[in-house]
């Protein structure tokens, strides 16, 4: 088919006209540009394989070792992300990359003019490309973290479920679509699948692509038999619109031969292996093996005419590879009623030498075949690094691409974080014994009140909403939904109102913690990608943190501000059993990076941490993920007065911001003759570090401790993290005249979350906690069987300031 160049100024025009472009004029662009796509194209394979082979053998490499990259794996999406960047996408829409694919996205950046020429040789350099897209850690704008294979996938899923929030609450989004390319080894991820059966993402989400670069290899294999077809009919099932490029045009042509057909057939049906190892194959040894195939005599005489030069590229002509149909597919997406998903049927390798070599994912050209290609794509060395000459039909086309897909700055936060007050009174009317589980109900309740507050929580759970005391909150704003169901319960007797609506503020998920921290993750970067600031607050049982730890890395990674309330935690939830007492979940929230862990104690500690975790999230560029490990064990309120009235409440409040304060001030004791002492002029002094609920014991053990002559210190870790990163302060609540005291920390968690205190000065430091899985049974019979219970406390006490370990 000849193609010609159409004018920069009707390709302008072009450019400029919105999604109600039709498909039959969409055609008749590629009709005429087809060609100067697949130059670009070319470029931007040739620049990814060069940047790679760059990084890998030509930059200084100090430490010896393997840079990597995946030729391989860029070349098989290096069509895909032709037609997506230089034809569909549009400035509002939102790209996850596939991670592997990196470099082809480098290539076409630096191509637009959005990226500048001195980061192709910094691929996997520090400062420069990062392996995998990073929002935060690239020079270019990335939408989407791709650094987790398969992990990644589901994010856009709920990235356009909150633009569609947005909407409904505020108006309008500053974003599109929200498209992703997904390799199709990606599709074993488990949270993908759970992200694709929920209820909740399946109806009318409009504005979702998925281009699944379908190349039927994965890290270490050919992956076996021909499964596109189950994967297809379980997005089918998932009410997902089905398209595919499986083959291109010029094999098309050859399947409207005699005998075509029984070649189409052939290959339908040839397994993965084979068909990788017939591409590869000599002309003589592709004949002769489609001739052993059923109907091979018709099989032959379709082929006969194709020369031998050219018969393998026939036969490994696929559709995603052909640009057109590419193209056509993504339009028709775009104009399908619900989420789409498009299988592009890719060569790994593709247009390289390695093409569909079973052992190309992390293979490099040698310097020899890297000559090879340079000089087939007609560059030479000293201009293999450039990008088109101006005022070629290429550049220009470039260039018209990159306004195209330009964007604003996006405007500063609707709500500052000097706008969150420091206090909402939200348990002023409480007294007595509360716990924190319950404490967190009665605030979210107010805080639904607080002005530019209230409007912009989102909340979400995974079937544990009533369980984590979020079912106040739920009927007082209601459930989310895309589309309104009929209220079959309207006018009965109900505990909660759960009919779900447009305007409803709570997003239910099953029983899938990795749906509700991806979604959290997408939630908290809702500024950034639709305008629109949100305040996420999530509920899980603490022991499943660990069960969605990777998505809340991965979240926090991505730069997203969201809040969590886990609970009950550790063994304090009793007779739940050992399958539920979280035991490591403490460590990971003080070692994730950009996450907050707070283990409050009382009401009034907890309703000051949700505000600052919502300070945090006003906070885009400096802020953190808030972590908040709650309890359902009811706490005497009263045990807080003391400390309140020492400090005073903005002093308390401001030394709890810095990680923890002194709750019962032993340590500063004066020389008094009635206390036997070990240290001349002094009583033995211990000082106990502890946080959440283990504070009624700690308290009830240094009691007991100062009656037999030792004065104790006990300071209250309310965020263990914060204390960690503010030790200047943490050394500051232990005097310095105690500064050789020794240390016994307790936790309801791992010993080890809290073993680090003994650094500050240097002290003896022993650390009880929950080290060994817990059974069922009540909360003293389990702190005794944990040796955290008071008497254990008051034994490793003794045993400390006597001088043992």
């Amino acid at each position: 088919m000849e193609t010609l160049i159409r004018p920069v100024t009707r390709l302008n025009e072009q450019l400029a006209t919105d999604s109600s472009t039709t498909t039959s004029s969409s055609s008749t662009i590629l009709e005429t540009d087809t060609h100067v796509l697949k130059n670009i194209e070319q470029r931007m394979l040739w620049l990814s394989t060069l940047m790679i082979h760059y990084a890998n053998n030509v930059r200084p490499n100090p430490d010896k070792t393997k840079v990597g990259g995946h030729q391989a794996s860029a070349a098989s999406s290096v069509s895909i992300i032709t037609a997506l960047y230089f034809h569909f996408l549009r400035s509002g829409d939102r790209m996850m990359m596939k991670p592997h694919a990196a470099p082809a996205l480098h290539a076409a950046l630096y191509l637009m003019g959005l990226l500048d020429k001195k980061y192709l040789t910094m691929l996997r350099q520090f400062g420069g490309l990062q392996s995998y897209p990073s929002r935060t850690k690239d020079p270019f704008q990335v939408d989407f973290a791709a650094g987790s294979m398969g992990l990644g996938t589901a994010t856009p899923i709920f990235a356009a479920l909150t633009s569609e929030y947005v909407k409904a609450h505020f108006g309008a989004s500053t974003a599109d679509r929200f498209v992703a390319i997904v390799g199709d080894a990606e599709l074993d991820e488990g949270n993908l699948w759970e992200m694709l059966i929920d209820d909740t993402l399946r109806a009318n989400l409009r504005n979702a692509i998925f281009i699944v670069d379908y190349n039927r290899q994965s890290l270490d294999r050919v992956l076996t038999g021909v499964r596109a077809t189950k994967l297809k009919a379980l997005f089918e099932a998932c009410n997902w619109n089905v398209l595919e490029c499986k083959y291109g045009s010029q094999l098309r042509e050859v399947f409207a031969r005699p005998g075509g057909e029984a070649l189409r057939l052939c290959i339908d049906d040839m397994g993965n292996e084979e068909y990788q190892s017939l591409i590869r194959s000599e002309p003589a040894a592709i004949r002769a093996s489609l001739a052993r195939h059923e109907n091979g005599s018709s099989i032959t005489q379709c082929i006969s005419t194709i020369p031998d030069e050219e018969l393998a590229g026939v036969i490994s002509n696929l559709g995603g590879h052909d640009i057109p149909d590419l193209i056509r597919a993504l339009e028709t997406a775009a104009h399908e009623d619900g989420p789409s998903v498009i299988f592009a049927y890719t060569i790994k390798g593709y247009d390289l030498p390695l093409a569909g070599d079973p052992s190309n994912h992390a293979a490099l050209l040698s310097g020899d075949r890297l000559n090879t290609v340079r000089a087939r794509f007609g560059l030479t060395e000293e201009m293999q690094w450039d990008a088109f000459e101006p005022d070629t039909a290429e550049a220009e086309w470039c260039k018209l691409r990159a306004e195209a897909l330009h964007r604003e700055p996006v405007a500063p936060p609707a709500v500052q974080a000097d706008e969150v007050p420091l206090e909402i009174n939200a348990l002023s009317s409480a007294a007595g014994s509360m716990s924190t589980q319950e404490a967190f109900g009665r605030i979210m309740l107010r805080l639904a009140d607080v002005p530019k507050i209230g409007e912009r929580i989102i909340t979400t759970s995974a079937d544990v909403s009533v369980s984590t005391n979020l079912g106040g909150w739920i009927n007082k704003v209601g459930a989310f939904a895309l589309k309104e169901s009929t209220d079959y319960e309207e006018g009965r007797n109900r505990t909660l109102n759960w009919h779900p609506s447009a305007r409803g503020q709570h997003v239910e998920f099953g029983i899938a913690e990795m749906n509700l921290f991806t979604a959290l993750g997408a939630f908290g970067l809702s500024h950034e990608h639709n305008g629109e600031l949100l305040f996420p607050i999530g509920t899980v049982y603490d022991p499943f943190v660990a069960r969605a730890l990777e998505a809340i890395i991965h979240g926090t990674y991505s730069g997203s501000k969201f809040i969590f309330a886990a609970t009950p935690s550790g063994v304090t939830l009793a007779p739940e059993g050992g399958a539920h007492q979280s035991i490591v979940t403490a460590s990971a929230g003080i070692e994730t990076p950009e996450l907050d862990l707070w283990e409050p104690c009382f009401g009034l500690e907890t309703e000051w941490a949700m505000l600052e975790g919502i300070r945090q999230c006003c906070d885009r560029e400096h802020g953190r993920s808030t972590y908040l490990r709650l309890s359902t064990k009811p706490i005497d309120q009263s045990l807080m007065k003391l400390a309140l009235e020492r400090l005073g409440k903005d002093e308390l409040r401001r030394q709890m911001m810095l990680g923890g304060y002194v709750i019962r001030d032993g340590g500063r004791r004066t020389t008094d003759d009635s206390f036997p002492s070990s240290v001349v002029g002094r009583p033995p002094s211990l000082h106990l570090i502890t946080t959440g609920t283990m504070i009624p014991e700690c308290l009830r053990a240094a009691e007991y401790l100062e009656q037999e002559g030792v004065a104790v210190n006990v300071i209250h870790l309310v965020s263990p993290g914060r204390a960690y990163r503010n030790r200047e302060h943490l050394a500051s609540l232990i005097s310095a005249e105690l500064q050789d005291a020794p240390i016994l920390t307790v936790h309801d968690a791992a010993s080890h979350a809290l073993a680090w205190v003994g650094g500050i000065y240097g002290q003896r430091t022993r650390s009880l906690g929950v080290d060994k899985f817990g059974q069922s049974g009540y909360r003293e019979d389990l702190y005794r069987y944990m040796h955290i219970d008071v008497d254990s406390i008051i034994a490793a006490g003794f045993e400390l300031v006597d001088g043992g370990w």
